[in-house]
């Protein structure tokens, strides 16, 4: 078998695994605590994925034909989002899902696509990065991270009216372009990577250790207390910016560490 029908073969694979995971019921919010203001996600000149690209797909007996372009698209309707059920599983695009990051699913761009997303009610506006397929329930245009959902308003109603616009990136060059970082990270402090909270100090050590021994630079644990209550949070930073952040973030995924999140502080 060639090469090309190869990474077909795996493509329509992935994606079947993701269409189950978008068509199943039981999902749920993480339980840890979450900030509301999970940086954007910072668009970037980025390839086609080797998967989720196929001319077309069909799911419930419907097929979809997938974009070969996203250029000038817009779209109306209603978000909704998924989490904890599906948080560290392949995507389409074959990224695990993290459920802490600024990404999305969409029926029919190309994987990826960078797209801003206005909640029609309250105007809240976020960049997203479309990296799955879905949702295919009707009238759903796009399915948001639980960071995403919490960040545009929609974590608790479960749904909410939107817009979305696709970003063009064809003009940015990562190794040159500068890429504004969000109000939160530019001005309320340092992008630092949490990788788990805990009561034990003993077993946080035991944690930062094991990213020490991985080489991964500047771990810490930090301590904060509430009401004579001490929680120890393994800590990876100060990072330069979000982007780098984020694939630090999968690179923890890789080791199994899938409760990781961008936090700025």
């Amino acid at each position: 078998m060639s090469i090309s029908k190869l990474l077909y073969f795996f493509g329509l694979l992935a994606l079947s695994f993701s269409l189950l995971n978008c068509a199943s019921t039981g999902d749920s919010a993480p339980t840890d605590y979450m900030r509301d203001d999970t940086p954007d996600a910072i668009p970037a000149n980025e390839p086609l994925s080797l998967y989720g690209n196929m001319p077309s797909y069909t799911v419930f007996g419907k097929t979809y034909h997938v974009l070969k372009s996203s250029d000038g698209f817009t779209q109306e309707g209603i978000a909704s989002w998924y989490g904890t059920k599906f948080h560290g599983r392949k995507t389409s695009s074959g990224e695990p899902y993290n459920m802490y990051a600024m990404t999305a699913a969409h029926k029919t761009l190309p994987l990826p696509t960078y797209v801003e997303v206005t909640h029609k009610g309250n105007g809240r506006k976020i960049i997203l990065k479309v990296n799955d397929r879905g949702p295919f329930h009707e009238g759903r245009v796009i399915d948001l991270s639980y960071a995403a959902a919490r960040k545009l308003g929609i974590s608790k109603t479960g749904t909410g009216p939107v817009s979305l616009r696709v970003i063009n990136t064809s003009a940015l060059d990562l190794k040159t372009s500068e890429v504004v970082l969000p109000v939160a990270a530019n001005n309320k402090g340092k992008i630092l990577i949490q990788v788990a909270a805990m009561g034990s100090e003993a077993a946080a050590e035991k944690m930062a250790t094991k990213l020490r021994n991985e080489k991964i630079p500047s771990v810490r644990v930090n301590v904060i207390e509430n009401s004579g209550v001490k929680l120890y949070r393994v800590r990876i930073g100060p990072i330069p910016n979000v982007d780098l952040a984020y694939q630090v973030i999968n690179e923890l995924n890789d080791m199994g560490l899938n409760k990781s999140r961008v936090v700025i502080d």
